[in-house]
């Protein structure tokens, strides 16, 4: 015979859940100690073991208790019918975890305002999808729309998209702290993004340049479907870009000379 104690250490399940499994009669001691401990057999060790099992495919403790005592019990079905419950609580935990995703981005770059991000998010989550798509398709060719698919996404947590998104909230934070758009920090950034451009779509400058000007158009970019960001921070950063390239383009000039 198995101590109770003995047995939760085995199982790694506490003593307050074995005894709730006798208390719903899922898991009842075989016997119990003259001081009223309860002692459990080899089975009721391996029926417990079943148990674990069961909870670990998301069978309710309901469930399981059926599945134990009911030898009519229809095996095919029911795993079919828990197969296609985990496939539908799977799909409903991956768009919750977008939303997160999706909602943490949105504060940073939103610079920590919490209300404004879910103000934004709830007002992209009422959008007719099917009416984004139809105008992402009358607005792009069939080889923008692959190169579409693959810019990055307030909902992602792959670490291309999270820089992007680092980088939008620096220059955010830099409009609002009215860095200069020469100062070496803001410069930096657009070093980054531009670096970032040429090496995930080097080649695609006309495609970049249509979603440049979309995004600078609220309403495009709403049709578009895109996280709103204020049209004085993308002014700003339309500015440091072309500060950007000037200096470039003329470190290129005095290099040509002095060659």
């Amino acid at each position: 015979m198995i101590h109770i104690k003995n047995l939760a250490e085995q199982t790694n399940i506490t003593v307050r859940t074995l005894r709730y499994y006798e208390q719903i009669g899922l898991l009842v001691s075989s016997s119990k100690t003259e001081g009223g401990h309860r002692l459990y057999t080899e089975g009721d060790l391996q029926k417990l073991q079943q148990i674990q099992f069961y909870k670990n495919m998301g069978y309710r403790l309901s469930d399981i208790k059926e599945m134990l005592t009911d030898p009519e019990w229809n095996w095919s079905d029911g795993l079919a019918n828990q197969l296609t419950f985990i496939l539908e609580e799977q799909s409903r935990l991956n768009e919750m975890e977008q939303t997160l995703r999706a909602l943490v981005s949105g504060i940073a770059v939103e610079e920590g305002n919490q209300e404004k991000a879910i103000q934004q998010l709830i007002k992209l989550s009422l959008q007719d999808k099917r009416g984004l798509d139809q105008y992402r398709k009358s607005t792009f060719t069939d080889a923008e729309l692959g190169l579409w698919a693959k810019l990055p996404k307030m909902s992602v947590g792959n670490p291309e998209s999270m820089e992007w998104i680092a980088l939008v909230s620096l220059l955010t934070k830099y409009y609002t702290c009215k860095e200069p758009l020469s100062s070496p920090c803001v410069q930096n950034v657009i070093r980054r993004m531009l670096e970032k451009q040429e090496a995930e779509y080097g080649g695609e400058d006309a495609f970049i340049d249509k979603l440049w000007e979309m995004r600078k158009n609220p309403s495009a970019s709403e049709q578009l479907g895109l996280y709103p960001i204020k049209s004085e921070v993308l002014e700003y950063m339309d500015q440091a870009y072309g500060i950007f390239i000037s200096s470039v383009e003329q470190t290129s000039t005095e290099e040509g000379g002095r060659t």
